[in-house]
């Protein structure tokens, strides 16, 4: 990238899937824009981000020097990751054995710790109706992901080799383990893992990324009807 290259563009709200990105650009070092997108309002619905996000979600990235030369949009935050990785050389390896280990952790967090964390929270916290099926089976799905995690750094400092892209993508969705009704104490490795990721001072700032904007969807009806119901407000 040309040191006059204009800054990547990032569509983000304060949110575990934004801190992916946000954590991985300051990281990087790499100068970017923040656009936010403000979901509680409806924000990712404006025909102008769809051209760059068709799923309607954030974050997006559009880097104008792309890689030839060109302007490329990126949606869903793994793939964001995996781009960034490969143009910037770092916290993805290319050790082709060594890229699949950081690959396979990424698709976990991606399929599993993500979207099964989310449903914890949307059922345990946000649902209208308190439904005890539906909290029993994402909170114990959740107690095996992060058995699953803890296991996994019994004998590592990181998921899959050096600190890469796929302890990036896991963080912001584990630093929430409270709420998750997690009692930490029952995954040591995890726990050293989590402080140990947490004192990078880049994870530090990307975390605090426009902090001041999280929404309290415990207490906001309205973005609750946006979010859930999948209309604009």
């Amino acid at each position: 990238m040309s040191d006059t290259a204009a800054p990547l563009r990032l569509y983000y709200w304060p949110t575990p899937n934004g801190w992916k990105i946000s954590v991985m650009l300051e990281e990087l070092g790499v100068p970017y824009e923040v656009i936010p997108i403000d979901i509680g309002k409806g924000a990712q619905f404006d025909p102008a981000f769809l051209e760059i996000s068709p799923n309607n979600k954030m974050p997006a990235l559009v880097d104008p020097d792309g890689p030839d030369g060109e302007p490329i949009s990126i949606f869903e935050s793994g793939a964001i990751l995996l781009y960034l990785g490969r143009k910037f050389g770092k916290f993805y390896p290319t050790d082709e054995r060594a890229r699949v280990e950081v690959e396979q952790w990424l698709m976990w967090q991606m399929g599993g710790f993500g979207p099964m964390l989310g449903q914890n929270h949307h059922f345990s916290i946000y649902a209208p109706e308190k439904i005890p099926y539906a909290i029993d089976r994402y909170r114990n799905e959740t107690h095996r992901l992060y058995g699953v995690l803890d296991k996994r750094l019994k004998d590592r400092d990181y998921v899959a080799g050096d600190y890469s892209i796929a302890d990036i993508a896991i963080v912001g969705w584990a630093k929430l383990w409270e709420r998750q009704g997690i009692d930490k104490a029952e995954f040591p490795a995890f726990s050293a893992w989590l402080d140990r990721v947490l004192a990078r001072p880049a994870v530090q700032r990307g975390l605090a990324l426009a902090g001041e904007l999280r929404l309290d969807l415990a207490t906001d009806d309205e973005a609750k009807k946006v979010l859930f119901g999948q209309r604009a407000r």
